[in-house]
């Protein structure tokens, strides 16, 4: 009686294999989807440039300032809280730092270009 019920799984698994297969052949299709807009999305972060007016300063601090500034915490472990003491190195008052903060990390989430020249810019200095 055991074999009957092998023969009847095995029945039953020839008739799930095409979907089984198109299921899989959909995924696949899918995945390759995924991975050319991902592509795609790469090239343009790599290559993207800053909208006009984009690079201005910010409560007088220039990108390059914000990028040196920014990675002037790597001496002090990373710790966000000197950031304004880093700041005033450079000559910029906490006030001034927190205007440029905010409006830098906002122009680089909103900017392809302006993330990647930040980017360069902080990997140079």
């Amino acid at each position: 009686m055991n074999l009957f019920k092998q023969f009847g799984d095995m029945a039953q698994m020839v008739k799930a294999a095409p979907g089984l297969i198109d299921q899989a052949n959909q995924l696949q299709a899918q995945s390759e989807q995924y991975r050319q807009q991902m592509d795609i999305q790469a090239v343009q972060a790599m290559t993207a440039e800053p909208q006009p007016g984009n690079l201005e300063p910010i409560a007088g601090v220039d990108l390059e300032r914000y990028a040196r500034i920014s990675k002037g915490i790597a001496a002090f472990g990373y710790d966000a809280s000197r950031l304004p003491a880093v700041a005033a190195t450079f000559g910029v008052d906490a006030a001034s730092w927190d205007t440029a903060a905010a409006g830098w990390a906002a122009r680089i989430q909103a900017d392809r270009g302006v993330g990647r020249r930040f980017n360069e810019i902080y990997t140079a200095v």
